[in-house]
């Protein structure tokens, strides 16, 4: 492996597809410079649902990477992992798998932030296992802001077609409604502008038609448009609010480098429907590089051998690229 620190892959939920997709990532030679987080005993279960399996290592610390040999998938365990965890039974929420994915999320950001890696990429957690935990957040975009000292962080999802930063993320639509805010809308254009994406952004509306002038809901016309206006001002070059059922088939086309949308479903619909196998999921805002898959952890195939690491793979190309920029 190379001297450089490794960029660290997290297990996810050891329940889910995490570990395999891990594991298959690793198999096929995509990994190579990124080390695993999480329980060894769950490494190789998944492991061994691989036609051909690699031996798995323990390492003492990720800074051991370089004395990994080839064809072997190198896995930090980090302190605080319960015992037993490979036996858990695979597609079922359990207090025990959410606070492990916690546990590997947390080591892994402590050792980017003592140089001890180069970058995170997190395989999917369950949301439910989390809260059964006991874990305050409703998913890695929130944990990963609050360990990084509440810094102001955006979701993005993105593919090699379409790129869209989101305004709100986890939380009912009626709650979203209300927390698109002059202040949210503006600080997302500018957490996308500093982020580098691409410069030229487009602002999706809330409502149908953008609004319609105020015939199908004002937001746009209160909140969206003067967003955009004041980050103009600051020299970002936004545009917009457009219709959201067009503005990302423009994108698309090239019109624009980057969309922004209002609420988690708006942004996410269309990228995924263009294919969750290269979609990637990017925090903007954080002091370090950390992207994922864009799909979750699919208990109904956890365990049969047959998740597809595509995703994955993806992150980590990012990842490494993001890096090397």
């Amino acid at each position: 492996m190379s001297e450089r620190p490794p960029i660290l892959v997290t297990m996810g939920d050891p329940a889910g597809i995490g570990p395999e997709i891990v594991a298959r990532a690793f198999a096929t030679g995509a990994a190579e410079g990124c080390i695993a987080v999480g329980d060894i005993d769950v490494l190789r279960r998944a492991m061994a649902l691989l036609p051909e399996a690699w031996p798995v290592a323990r390492l003492p610390a990720p800074s051991d990477a370089p004395d990994v040999p080839p064809r072997c998938l190198p896995v930090w365990q980090p302190s605080g992992l319960a015992a037993g965890l490979a036996g858990l039974a695979w597609g079922r929420v359990d207090a025990r798998a959410g606070a492990a994915a916690a546990t590997c999320i947390q080591a892994a950001v402590q050792a980017v932030q003592t140089g001890e890696g180069a970058a995170i990429v997190t395989a999917p957690l369950h949301k439910a296992a989390l809260a059964a935990a006991g874990v305050p957040f409703p998913g890695h975009t929130e944990m990963l802001q609050s360990l990084a000292g509440g810094v102001p962080v955006r979701m993005m999802l993105a593919n090699d077609e379409l790129r869209v930063v989101l305004v709100t993320i986890h939380q009912s639509l009626r709650r979203a409604i209300d927390a698109v805010t002059f202040d949210a809308v503006l600080e997302t254009l500018r957490i996308a502008h500093r982020s580098g994406q691409g410069a030229r952004i487009a602002v999706a509306g809330l409502n149908p038609h953008a609004g319609e002038d105020g015939l199908f809901g004002d937001e746009e016309q209160r909140i969206i448009a003067p967003a955009v206006a004041a980050a103009r001002a600051e020299g970002i070059d936004a545009q917009g609010p457009f219709a959201p059922d067009t503005v990302f088939m423009r994108a698309r086309r090239g019109e624009f480098d980057l969309v922004i949308a209002m609420t988690h479903d708006h942004g996410l619909i269309p990228v995924k429907y263009l294919g969750v196998e290269q979609g990637v999921n990017v925090t903007l805002g954080l002091p370090f590089v950390r992207t994922s898959p864009d799909h979750g952890t699919a208990f109904d195939i956890a365990g049969r051998g047959v998740a597809d690491p595509s995703s994955l793979v993806a992150a980590i190309r990012w990842a490494r690229r993001a890096v090397a920029r």
